[in-house]
């Protein structure tokens, strides 16, 4: 049977419970019996991708789903510790004024099409990045590169315009993939990369199957297939689950439900912690979000707290500004703007909008859904009148939300690592321009590893004082699996679903 995406009301909500039956649709292409160790590993998942080229199309469930397991980098995130460690680069040096990196490549590495991975392909897929053929939104982190040289087959070196504190660690997100000249062509529905898995079905609205390389130049990884399951529903998975349709929900999406697994001896529960800002996003630049008096009145009227408990069963943590615990520069911020239903009220009639009518586009995910619902009774109770509108994810909500700011306020998890940086960029989604905040950005690249930590606690209270966007709650790491499925994360930090830790057994 096959699933469609979280329809309107999908980041997303969806429909009716699936049949177990039909929960289980997705079935192993290698003919083993479910649970069996050669079995494919069925992973459900809630947002699927709409195509396969996360160079071309913005969100996170192509990377999720790609990066790690079929796109590798130079260097890597490691999820537990937030270490930038060696992937395609055994090692590497910087030269003392922090202007070139030179690479040292591992020898042997080969594309899942057979080419061999050399320092011209690190050349290629760098300055593809900065040509026209990358369109995504986080592709200015390539910015600051001024050349890149292929020294030998095995030596890249790259200079960069000038210091950059975080062009290193952006490289272990999904502007650092490698790609081959050769294997460019249809990333949308072939990519190739020289990871450990390749992808052998695109079942769009259903399922994602990767399949274990032969020729893969690492450690084998355990598991021979992952079939990446997406489901509309966040119960249907959850019935999927206890119907063994599948073995593990990788995003539990209704956390409500993880009672029904306690004391259950099939089953394990891992809660952890991720980067995901559920964020209430503000039009700053449009409508009434315009004035920052009615963007404080709206975050001052949201009891952050109710929220959590009302949407997401209490699970996960808050957060005051674009910046969770895991980042260097976490700073709480809890007194910026406190919930206060009668000061949300007085800076509403000081800016002569007492009863603001908003548009709220939200991706029809269940967290924003969720959320939402509450939000807008919570404005409502201070004079504000919301309309819920959830928007398919991801096209209808990167077309009309985050490429055209057509909304006042939306709600959205934003996955990308150390992405306060967004606040810098006057054209992104919530259009907050604010020159002191891209001055300490700017700032935060070239200083000390002390300075950036500063100039960026810095940028997390200002675009908290200024209210640019309101931070609902972090989503916390909630995955519910059978007990022999082994090495699953406790915490994910980065943009990849990695597999190559998992096993069975």
């Amino acid at each position: 049977m096959t699933r469609s995406l979280l329809r309107p009301g999908a980041l997303l909500l969806a429909g009716a419970l699936l049949a177990a039956g039909c929960s289980a649709g997705s079935t192993a292409s290698s003919g083993a019996a479910p649970g069996s160790p050669d079995a494919p590993l069925r992973i459900g998942l809630t947002a699927e991708p709409a195509n396969l080229d996360f160079t071309r199309t913005d969100g996170a469930a192509i990377p999720e789903a790609l990066l790690v397991n079929v796109y590798e980098g130079l260097v890597r995130l490691n999820q537990q510790t937030g270490e930038i460690e060696p992937a395609l680069a055994e090692s590497w040096t910087v030269s003392p004024d922090g202007l070139v990196y030179d690479f040292t490549l591992r020898d042997g590495v080969t594309f899942s099409n057979g080419e061999p991975f050399t320092a011209d392909d690190v050349k290629f897929s760098i300055e593809r990045v900065k040509s026209d053929a990358w369109t995504v939104s986080l592709k200015s982190g390539m910015g600051v590169v001024s050349g890149v040289e292929a020294v030998s087959p095995t030596h890249a070196r790259v200079t960069l315009s000038q210091p950059s504190n975080s062009w290193l660690f952006r490289m272990t997100t999904r502007i650092g993939a490698m790609f081959d000249p050769s294997g460019v062509a249809d990333l949308a529905n072939a990519p190739v990369g020289t990871g450990p898995y390749r992808v052998s079905e695109f079942r769009r609205g259903d399922a994602l199957v990767l399949t274990r390389r032969d020729d893969y130049w690492g450690d084998e990884p355990a598991i021979a297939q992952a079939d990446l399951q997406y489901f509309d529903d966040a119960t249907a998975a959850v019935n999927a689950l206890l119907t063994d349709g599948i073995d593990v929900i990788g995003t539990v999406q209704a956390p409500e439900a993880l009672a029904q697994f306690d004391g259950d001896g099939r089953f394990q529960v891992i809660e952890g912690t991720t980067n995901g800002e559920v964020t209430l996003a503000m039009n700053n630049a449009a409508g009434p979000t315009r004035d920052p008096r009615v963007r404080r009145a709206i975050a001052m009227a949201i009891d952050h707290q109710a929220v959590l408990n009302t949407a997401w069963a209490g699970r996960g943590a808050l957060i005051d500004t674009m910046v969770p615990p895991t980042d260097p520069w976490y700073e709480p911020l809890p007194d910026v703007t406190p919930y206060d239903p009668a000061a949300a009220r007085a800076l509403l009639a000081e800016a002569g909008a007492p009863n603001p009518s908003l548009r709220f586009r939200i991706a029809n995910l269940p967290y924003a859904v969720a959320a939402a619902q509450v939000v807008q009774s919570q404005l409502a109770a201070v004079g504000i009148q919301t309309q819920i509108e959830p928007l398919e994810f991801p096209a209808r909500w990167l077309d009309e939300v985050f490429k055209k700011a057509d909304y006042d306020l939306s709600i959205v998890s934003h996955v990308e690592p150390r992405d306060i940086r967004t606040f810098g960029d006057p054209t992104y989604y919530w259009r907050y321009d604010n020159p002191e905040v891209q001055r300490l950005l700017a700032d935060s690249e070239t200083g000390s590893q002390q300075q950036q930590i500063d100039d960026l606690r810095q940028v997390g209270r200002i675009i908290a004082e200024d209210a640019a966007a309101d931070w609902l709650f972090l989503l916390p790491n909630l995955i519910v699996a059978d007990t022999d499925v082994k090495g699953l994360p406790q915490n994910r930090i980065g943009e990849a679903l990695d597999l190559t830790a998992l096993s069975r057994g």
